[in-house]
């Protein structure tokens, strides 16, 4: 279902605390390209609705010419350009940014990006130039499509502000007076099926004036969230496919666009096709990522051409190129040469914070495919895949939030996605499946609680990371509202709806839980949202809630045992390891069933061979309720197993990056984020580099490294946000040395029993020993 709203108001849209000069026109308008033509369109793939009128919105380039008379002390801008905008000064891009502004709830608000171009205005004469692609705000009803609709036509709201040697300034706006505005060399945009360039039209630019597209959303600043190119990886080897059109290969399943250099006439054409997998006969595919989705350049002819896409991106490892050959290549049509090919990997720009390495090559390279898999779902939201879909799903914005933050720094993007949470929200107070909700699916994908609550335990993660209270203070209303509107769902206390354990590995095909009863996973997310609501009640000084919280959450958790607990088994359900580790972890179980059920959990795994059945919502606590038992011995078995479906069987099967499926299966994504639970455990587990229960923005950390012998040693490090922490162990012959440092900020308990470390460390290094009791 599409849940495009197109917004009608005609009031100017202003953005507080930019200075304003003095007599002169100060607030900018919201110009556009005027459209040709309207079809309207029903809603596609399973989605409900009215269908969306759709206007066939041709790409604007818009230009302003200014004349500079005196020394610039300072120039900045403020610009929003939707669906995307790139912004160039004088012939060149401004910045290195990628689909900015990164998309929103379109309908509530917008994104603007700031610019220094005080070295990039010169005396005289300038030329500013913004062209847009479509992207969320505008999907197009062509090629492939997840969801189709439009918030309205492509259109600038632009602030340039001038400051002279001379104390003077100078304020420049977009208005339909003193711009200009023709349709840009880009043919085609979409975020869905890619992007059509004619270079031809660089040069054959019809000027016309703009007209006015008045919006009313509110515009608020692009901080830390931008997208870049963050890595280039050039094609390693091309190929011959069984039709004789050449496939690059850059050997890397990545989120991304390409970079080509060509050669030929004016008027030729190469096209691009991007794409995960080869079928078997040697073909690119995209039966399963999205088609067609392909990149399309007419050459203007002469010399050597450079071209990339600008707004669009897709997941692929392999290039199929038809209507040129690579350099070097037979050429007997005389099609355009291509001396270059480079894939080009888009992703946020959060920094790197995080470092790890083991003893065991394996666990090394599950280390790496997760990574790239997170890398590529990181863009203005989390992602579940780069290509067909590229959207916001929010069980994984938690599920595997330590597993990124231990990587990454993403407390700007955090806070970016909580804001799309909240627009996202219903007025019943139902948090939808995916933020932002630009589509809603039918059958349990539009509400389920184990999605929705991303909302209640993603702020709470991130405070006690970062230590910034405003990340929960910010949104505790409209939380509330949320744990009111599951309230409104229970029956007994129980909730028992939505998708479960997605994903999880069962007789039947993928997709629903099969192993475990919605109503365990549904009601123990449940009671840990209240839980966690006690200590934000706490936090922002609501003592009541915090009190009505407490006993909600024993009502829940009594409920629940009642309803699900079988004593003579001492097991959850029907005894799917998600059934036990749930409740193990969040605390449901009473104290003296704990043995039984964490039993319970481990005989399912031994029986099975040490072979994983829990899904997209029950592994990372089937991780984490072995790790707190001391039993990281079992998750090496699981994890260190290729011959059954999992980590080491993903990449035994040629993965590159992380899979939607457990097996590896060629019919679903090949780059997926959702199941990289394993990577908390690397850090926090493997190398024992965490906080204390107790603390808040890493002041109290500890180090208690889970010794697996077989791996020998391992080590990692993270910048926190008190700065660098380290630690390394390494066991040779029975004794274990772990060393590292803590930083300036922080304090830390090392606590490695089993082999008779028990100490406490202020900042700065330390080395500490041991052997096996």
């Amino acid at each position: 279902m599409l849940n495009f709203r197109k917004t009608a108001a005609c009031l100017a849209c202003m953005v507080a605390g930019l200075t304003m000069a003095k007599a002169q026109q100060t607030e900018p308008q919201w110009i556009a390209l005027e459209p040709v033509d309207t079809v309207v369109v029903p809603h596609l793939h399973g989605g409900v609705g009215l269908p969306r009128k759709i206007c066939m919105y041709r790409m604007p380039q818009f230009r302003r010419d200014i004349t500079i008379d005196r020394k610039v002390r300072k120039a900045s801008a403020q610009v929003c350009g939707l669906g995307h905008f790139e912004l160039m000064v004088n012939g060149s891009k401004v910045g290195d940014h990628f689909l900015d502004p990164g998309w929103t709830c379109y309908d509530k608000e917008a994104l603007y990006v700031d610019f220094d171009l005080t070295k990039l205005l010169r005396k005289g004469e300038n030329q500013i130039d913004v062209m847009l692609g479509n992207g969320f705000f505008n999907v197009p009803n062509e090629r492939y499509i997840k969801v189709s609709g439009s918030y309205g036509q492509p259109k600038l709201w632009m602030r340039l502000e001038i400051e002279y040697s001379n104390g003077e300034t100078e304020c420049i706006v977009s208005d339909c007076e003193n711009w200009k505005v023709s349709e840009s060399p880009i043919t085609f945009s979409s975020i869905y099926g890619g992007e059509s360039y004619d270079a031809r039209r660089e040069s054959q630019l019809e000027w016309q004036t703009p007209v006015e597209a008045p919006e009313n959303i509110r515009l608020i600043p692009q901080n830390g969230t931008e997208l870049i190119v963050r890595e280039e990886i050039p094609a390693k080897r091309h190929m011959l496919d069984p039709d004789g059109r050449w496939i690059f290969d850059p050997g890397q399943n990545a989120s991304g666009i390409v970079r080509i250099t060509v050669k030929g006439e004016s008027g030729q054409e190469v096209q691009m096709w991007p794409a995960e997998l080869l079928d078997k006969e040697g073909h690119i595919t995209q039966a399963h990522s999205g088609s067609p989705y392909h990149w399309d350049y007419t050459l203007k002819g002469g010399e050597a051409e450079t071209w990339q896409p600008r707004f669009t991106y897709y997941g692929q490892r392999y290039i199929m190129v038809a209507g040129a050959v690579p350099a070097g290549e037979d050429n007997p049509q005389g099609l355009p040469v291509i001396s270059e090919l480079t894939g080009l990997h888009t992703c946020t720009a959060s920094p790197e914070v995080g470092r790890f390495e083991c003893g065991d090559t394996l666990f090394n390279q599950i280390h790496k495919l997760i990574d790239w898999a997170i890398r590529s779902n990181s863009a203005s939201v989390f992602t579940d895949c780069p290509h067909r879909e590229k959207l916001g799903w929010m069980e994984q914005d938690y599920l595997m939030q330590y597993s990124i933050q231990y990587r990454y720094n993403v407390k700007d993007l955090y806070a970016k996605i909580f804001n799309d949470m909240e627009a996202s929200q219903w007025e019943n107070g139902c948090i939808p499946t995916i933020a932002p909700m630009y589509v809603m699916f039918e059958g349990g994908f539009e509400d389920t609680p184990e999605w929705g609550s991303a909302f209640i335990i993603c702020p709470w993660y991130a405070y006690k990371w970062y230590g910034d209270e405003s990340l929960v203070t910010e949104h505790y209303p409209a939380m509330k509202r949320y744990i009111d509107y599951l309230g409104t769902r229970a029956d007994n206390h129980i909730i028992a709806y939505g998708l479960g354990d997605w994903f999880d590995i069962g007789p039947g095909p993928l997709g629903n839980s099969q192993l475990t009863s919605n109503g365990v996973s549904a009601t123990c997310i449940y009671y840990y949202d209240v839980k966690l609501m006690v200590s934000m009640a706490r936090l922002t000084g609501n003592e009541d809630d915090a009190v009505a919280y407490e006993n909600l959450a024993e009502e829940i958790r009594q409920s629940f045992n009642e309803k699900y607990y079988n004593d003579e088994k001492g097991c959850y359900d029907r005894g799917s390891q998600t059934a036990q580790a749930m409740p193990l972890y969040f605390g449901m179980v009473d104290e003296s069933e704990r043995g039984k059920v964490l039993q319970s959990l481990i005989d399912d795994i031994e029986g099975r061979g040490y072979a994983l059945t829990a899904g997209d919502i029950g592994y990372r606590f089937v991780l984490q309720a072995l790790q707190e038992a001391g039993r990281s011995d079992v998750i090496y078995k699981m994890n260190s197993n290729t011959d059954v479906p999992g980590y080491g069987w993903q990449l035994k099967h040629g993965a590159t990056a992380l899979t939607e499926s457990w097996q590896a299966y060629e019919s679903v994504s090949n780059n997926h984020l959702m199941l990289g639970h394993l990577m908390e455990w690397l850090y926090a587990g493997l190398c024992g580099i965490r906080q204390s229960e107790e603390s808040i923005g890493w002041k109290h950390i500890k180090i208690a490294p889970c010794i697996i012998p077989e791996i020998e040693h391992a080590e990692a490090s993270l910048e926190t946000p008190q700065g660098l922490a380290s630690v390394s162990w390494k066991l040779r012959n029975g004794k274990l040395i772990i060393k590292g440092r803590i930083p300036a900020g922080s304090d830390a308990c090392i606590s490695v029993p089993e082999y008779g470390i028990e100490a406490s460390v202020g900042k700065g290094r330390f080395r500490v020993k041991g052997r096996r009791k």
